[in-house]
């Protein structure tokens, strides 16, 4: 939220009190604590009557410096806290001090204060000397609202040119700069500000990141209360923050997921195409069994099935029963579904309606949100009289797995976590929790009490969920899918703007709803969101109110879907890969293009293409007549299915059919492609292909089991041809030039 009115003015009824002058600095071996007066001293009369603000610098791990402003240090803290790991040790951090200038060092980054001048903190690349950014004048400060409202405020300087991303999903503008942003978890669709996954993590161009170590709500102003600097604030006594050490955002990444979580590895299976009843259209058996045959009779691949909301009957989500009048032979139709070689997904919520048979079990039990006077808390919104499991109870996080189990048992294999951002504030929660700290970090309970149910009773590497909600920390809990977006190409553009702002944010893995989820599309969307959609980490069919099979949008949609389904499956060498590394490292598997070039200053605005792992460029089509503009960095590159070779760097502007896109192989890559194209889980050694660029010398393609161990390892040189030596797996394989 903004304070000021201008530069020179505050807002009507705000008063702020910046940190001015370091008064005293307490110094430990990997830490210090800094005390700042918020008005010059010119003599003792002024430390009377006036405020300090308490600036704690430490650091929870190697590369990262963690800051903490504190007013009034006796306020009670109730939880609940992002989980960080380390949670302790300083990374080998150490404080060295030089007259007036204290410094603390964590590898590769520094905090520098120097208590001679004017207060503020630098922080420096170590191996350059390079300022990253700084907190400078009125940059550190608390503020009060004519509400009675007490807010701690910090500014981070912005340097020309400077770009700043992530902050969750998001899908205004890819670049934060001139936004105002409210991490505050919303069921907004994706056409607005608000969004379904609000992480208080932000990445810049410079080389580091930034976590608010806050789970509440977090006030951005980016370039907007001062146009030359990134703000942010919390209600609250004290904010904390970590600024995290590059230099490559690459590296900033892998630094932020080894502190909040890297992502679990999804079986290989769920890589492959899902497809699902779509929400509010008619269903049962019959209609489920017609779309299987469908497919079948079309050859096209279908990996999962997923039965959306009217599984249950209507009025009484959840209470995780079959509606028997569409549904009375659940566990028989399973076993046909399984038998013909699918997985199963069911969509489940976390709220349970009055008319539910587990409303009276579950309010009996303790195990529904309270409002402060004891009634369990209840609306009509949704549901009617629905209420919210309480998952800060180990007792109601037992009972509503408990409830899943059952499904399980019947042969489901994984959930779609769908809501979890309608989260009350005027309620009590069990273990005595903050409600405005838990509004956002609900999803977190959720997502993990139903990911842990699934490994517990499908083992380990068999989890996979596919949510809509989250915050920090989420990301180990994959899958997410990018919400409620129209049927529409402007709609298909936003939902990859969200989808690339996520992986900015440690998201290793994500999805979206082929053709959109609002209405129909037309069929040249449906044909295009296609590519797209099987070019992305994970791909679901889903809609609305219309079904999402593709003979519903005539017969090259079909062609469309068959063919670029098949290429998936081959490319599972290559994605299940690129996941692994997304699991080992925090890089993910969908990523922006300031990733993998962050030297290109053309890449750093580039929201419409992608890389999908290291060496694969998609630009999806967002025109019915296929013209495409998109940009390749420098080298030669060679079009995926053409063989076409353009070097870069250079803009490009090609007008491609329904059944094909921009899909460039990276200068210098080996690709590995799969001999089997029906199955995403396959033996991928047996019968592999090496697709070997012009400019490959010497690479190394690790080509990982579909458990995600110890697969094969290929070494390819060139002397007079090209040469492999082969670790592992000694299988049949193919070397071909691109």
């Amino acid at each position: 939220m903004k304070f000021t009115d201008g530069f020179w003015l505050m807002r009507e009824g705000v008063s702020a009190s910046y940190a001015t002058e370091v008064r005293d600095i307490r110094v430990a071996a990997d830490r210090f604590t800094a005390y700042a007066a918020v008005r010059q001293v010119r003599d003792r009369g002024d430390t009377l009557n006036s405020p300090l603000i308490t600036v704690d610098c430490f650091s929870p791990a190697e590369g990262v410096i963690g800051v903490r402003f504190t007013h009034h240090a006796g306020k009670l803290h109730r939880g609940p806290d992002f989980e960080l790991l380390p949670t302790e040790g300083s990374g080998g951090a150490r404080v060295t001090r030089d007259g007036t200038v204290t410094e603390l060092t964590s590898g590769p980054i520094s905090v520098r204060l120097d208590s001679s001048g004017e207060w503020g903190l630098d922080f420096l690349d170590t191996t350059t000397g390079r300022r990253l950014t700084a907190i400078e004048r009125k940059g550190a400060a608390f503020a009060t609202t004519p509400d009675g409202a007490h807010h701690m405020v910090a500014q981070l300087a912005l340097g020309v040119g400077e770009h700043i991303y992530g902050l969750g999903e998001r899908f205004t503008p890819f670049v934060r700069n001139g936004q105002t942003v409210d991490i505050w978890q919303a069921d907004g669709g994706t056409s607005s500000e608000q969004a379904y996954k609000n992480v208080p993590f932000h990445l810049s161009s410079r080389g580091y990141g930034v976590l608010v170590n806050h789970p509440g709500k977090v006030s951005y102003e980016i370039g907007t209360e001062s146009v030359g600097r990134l703000q942010f604030s919390v209600e609250d006594q004290s904010v904390e923050f970590y600024v995290v050490a590059g230099p490559a955002p690459k590296d900033v990444l892998r630094r932020y997921t080894a502190l909040t979580g890297r992502p679990a590895l999804p079986p290989a299976w769920s890589f492959g195409l899902w497809l699902t009843t779509s929400f509010c259209t008619e269903y049962d058996e019959e209609t489920v069994t017609s779309f299987v045959d469908g497919m079948a009779e079309r050859a096209i691949p279908l990996t999962v099935f997923h039965f959306d909301c009217f599984w249950m009957r209507e009025y009484q989500w959840s209470d995780f029963a079959w509606d028997p009048e569409v549904f009375p032979d659940p566990v028989g139709m399973l076993r046909r579904l399984k038998a013909r070689g699918l997985r199963i997904s069911m969509w489940i919520n976390p709220y349970i309606a009055q008319k539910s048979a587990l409303f009276d079990e579950a309010a009996a039990q303790g195990h529904l949100v309270r409002r402060p006077n004891g009634d369990v808390w209840q609306w009509d919104l949704w549901q009617p009289g629905m209420a919210l499991v309480d998952f800060t109870d180990p007792a109601a996080r037992a009972w509503y797995a408990g409830k899943l189990r059952g499904l399980l048992d019947q042969g489901v294999d994984s959930f779609k976590t769908d809501f979890g951002e309608r989260i009350p504030t005027d309620v009590v929660w069990h273990d005595g929790s903050d409600p405005q700290r838990m509004h956002n970090y609900y999803t977190q309970l959720y997502n993990r009490t139903v990911f842990e149910l699934l490994e517990k009773e499908r083992g380990a590497g068999e989890a996979v969920l596919f949510a809509r909600s989250a915050t920090a920390g989420g990301q180990q809990f994959p899958v997410h899918w990018g919400g409620d977006c129209f049927a529409s190409f402007t709609a298909m553009a936003e939902s990859l703007r969200g989808g690339l702002s996520l992986s900015l944010s440690g998201f290793g893995f994500w999805s979206h709803d082929i053709g959109g989820f609002e209405g129909t599309p037309d069929p040249a969307v449906f044909k295009r969101w296609l590519a797209f959609g099987l070019l992305s980490s994970h791909s679901r069919l889903h809609g609305n109110v219309s079904y999402r099979v593709p003979w519903a949008f005539g017969e090259e949609a079909v062609d469309v879907a068959r063919r670029f389904t098949l290429l998936k499956h081959r490319l599972m060498p290559y994605l299940y890969g690129a996941a692994v590394e997304a699991h080992r490292t925090g890089v993910p598997v969908m990523r922006p293009m300031l990733l993998d070039f962050p030297d290109d200053p053309t890449c750093r605005t580039l929201d419409r293409q992608y890389m999908l792992g290291p060496d694969l460029l998609v630009a999806p089509v967002f025109s019915a007549e296929g013209d495409v503009e998109f940009y390749l960095p420098e080298g030669t590159w060679v079009h995926l299915l053409t063989g076409e070779r353009v070097t870069g760097p250079a803009w490009r502007m090609e007008r491609h059919g329904f059944d094909g896109l921009p899909l460039y192989v990276r200068p210098g890559a080996v690709v590995p492609l799969g001999a089997d194209d029906q199955r995403p889980d396959g033996d991928w050694t047996d019968g592999l292909t090496l697709l070997v660029t012009p400019d490959a010398e010497d690479v190394t393609v690790t080509v990982p089991g579909p458990d995600g161990g110890a697969g094969a390892v290929y070494r390819v040189t060139r002397g007079p041809d090209i040469d492999v030596e082969v670790t592992g797996t000694q299988s049949p394989y193919e070397v071909r030039e691109l």
